[in-house]
């Protein structure tokens, strides 16, 4: 392995056609020529020396290694040691796209081979994963290529690693020890390299899958790790039951939790940036009668699609829910169960109405995605931050919109009702099963009639449905009974198609890749208000929103499902039949 013969740190910051002249690769005349035809190609200056055969990428990538004060070491003919390469798993070799060079178990020392100076995340992200004290140099992609495929090829799979930690005595010492082990026992436990290895697998597998959530539950006769995936909960290989404490107290080392504190709830986040992509780790701590259950929460957010034309709004309901959120004030209520999709809705509504001219206020809980350009709150409630506080204070913002988390009570829609009264365009959500039934919830919930046909403008409803997987999807004729299931006759189907898939390795033998939105979208008119006054049924505003043209949930499946994007059965699963 040979490293660079000069002191890095001199160059750092420097221009780079500067740093080459100075290590001795171009003259100046050349860099002076390259930037002549830089003026009429624009291309990086290094690329325009290499293609005019002054300089190798070598030497690009030594120069641009040294303009970022690092080292630049030539891996030709280089073998790590065999200890190096055993503390790093495959998968987040291949992820980061490095090579460990060298390792000293004392101290945990690790050095490592980047692609170039530009992937710092890589080196913050493994010292929080796995708890490395991290030296970075950069070298040549190709060299790290040749060695990935060489020492990485093959895939580590957790069940080998939870076989091999099975018959390792060091664990086997915090069987059944409840809330008696030692402390230090514990810390050592949660930086041994095999709990590192396996908690870094499972996170980087989830996050490949795209996974939601991830669980690690102990029970009284094992300790089970899932993950859910488009709103279905899958199960890994579960490791020994003794490994649990271990394992959760790893989790809270990453998320600055207090691995002492074992009988309190405790709430924590992890930042990582995963092939290129950042993600957000919200981890949940909860005491149970086993042990710590332990549930993160993956934000990943190159994932998520703040966008209103790209979340499912067909287009005459993306019509009209933009002139809703296109209006000065009043309330707009986004409704639906936990992990429907809500907050999305809401943030791409945000999304669209942020710009430099709007002051935007949200108070939630918690703060899902940070979004430039609006003022995020986080809610306390244990330190009596609650959403009717925030939203006190937010009225002396001077804001133009005010996004409400969830309204949970009457102190709150009290509130938002004073915001919208003057002059302020209030985004909300609720839980109820429809779009409907937000008014007798509100109403409920303490609201006069009058003021909440004063201030309410629309209520959209949503659900969310598996789609059908695009690589295993064929078409099928379904049975009288399916048909029952959406009180549809044969009659009724006549000439339409419909999909399913048959489980392959891209769905995880599921028959379903992703999720998809379906709305109903519910907007005030004048009757509609007239009926709310007079305090009519549920039933009674759902008819007079369809005469309306609002399109029920399980119409909108139903569309779907002609369509060929999702199955009767997810349909018949998240929608209700209307009476």
């Amino acid at each position: 392995m040979a490293e660079t013969a000069f002191n890095a740190a001199e160059f750092k910051g420097r221009k780079i056609g500067r740093v080459l002249t100075k290590m001795g690769k171009v003259t100046r005349e050349q860099v002076h020529e390259a930037l002549e035809v830089q003026k009429t190609r624009k291309v990086p200056l290094g690329k325009l020396l290499e293609e005019l055969g002054y300089c190798t990428a070598k030497d690009i990538s030594a120069g641009l290694a040294a303009q970022a004060g690092m080292e630049f070491v030539d891996l030709t003919g280089f073998e790590p040691p065999a200890e190096a390469i055993e503390v790093i798993p495959s998968e987040t070799a291949q992820a980061y796209q490095i090579i460990p060079i060298e390792y000293i178990a004392q101290g945990k020392r690790l050095k490592v081979a980047l692609k170039g100076a530009d992937n710092f995340q890589a080196v913050d992200d493994l010292r929080l994963l796995m708890g490395f004290n991290v030296e970075a140099v950069v070298t040549e992609p190709a060299s790290i290529d040749q060695l990935l495929a060489k020492h990485y090829s093959k895939q580590e799979a957790i069940v080998d690693l939870v076989g091999a930690m099975a018959t390792n005595e060091k664990f086997k010492g915090l069987e059944n020890r409840g809330d008696s082990i030692d402390l230090d026992e514990l810390k050592g436990a949660a930086e041994d390299n095999q709990v590192v290895k396996l908690l870094n697998l499972v996170l980087l597998q989830a996050i490949k899958d795209r996974a939601s959530d991830i669980h690690f539950e102990p029970f009284e006769a094992e300790f089970k790790m899932r993950y859910r995936i488009d709103g279905v909960l899958y199960e890994m290989v579960p490791p020994p039951k003794h490994l649990g404490p271990a394992i959760t107290s790893r989790i809270k080392v990453m998320s600055n939790l207090d691995i002492a504190e074992r009988r309190m709830p405790q709430d924590g986040r992890i930042e990582l940036t995963v092939g290129g992509r950042p993600v957000d780790l919200r981890v949940a701590v909860l005491p149970t009668i086993y042990g710590e259950s332990v549930v993160m929460r993956v934000l990943d957010r190159s994932n998520v699609q703040l966008k209103l034309d790209r979340i499912g709004f067909r287009e005459d309901d993306l019509e009209k829910f933009r002139k809703l959120i296109g209006k000065p004030n009043g309330i707009v209520v986004v409704t639906g169960p936990t992990g429907s999709g809500k907050t999305t809705t809401l943030y791409a509504a945000l999304a669209e109405l942020n710009d430099i001219e709007t002051k935007i206020l949200t108070a939630e809980d918690p703060v899902e995605y940070d979004i430039d350009g609006l003022c995020q709150c986080q809610v306390n409630e244990s330190l009596g931050l609650t959403f009717a506080k925030c939203l006190r204070s937010f009225l002396r913002q001077d804001p133009d919109i005010i996004l409400v988390g969830e309204i949970r009570d009457g102190e709150t829609a009290q509130i938002a009702v004073q915001a919208s009264l003057t002059g302020h365009l209030v985004l909300t959500t609720l839980h109820t099963n429809d779009a409907p039934s937000s008014v007798v919830r509100l109403i409920d919930l303490g609201m006069e009639p009058f003021l909440l046909t004063a201030t309410i403008e629309g209520v959209c409803a949503q659900r969310l449905v598996r789609t059908v997987c695009s690589k295993c999807k064929e078409m099928y004729q379904p049975s009288e009974e399916e048909l029952m299931e959406l009180q549809l006759r044969p009659a009724d189907v006549r000439g339409k198609k419909f999909f399913r898939g048959k489980g392959c390795d891209n769905c995880h033998g599921s028959g379903y890749r992703g999720r998809m939105a379906l709305f109903e979208l519910m907007v005030m008119d004048d009757e509609m208000r007239e009926l709310i006054m007079k305090e009519a049924s549920t039933a009674v505003l759902r008819d007079h929103a369809r005469k309306r043209g609002m399109r029920t949930l399980r119409e909108c499946g139903l569309l779907a499902i002609f369509e060929g994007q999702t199955t009767i059965d997810e349909v018949v699963r998240e929608t209700i039949m209307e009476d």
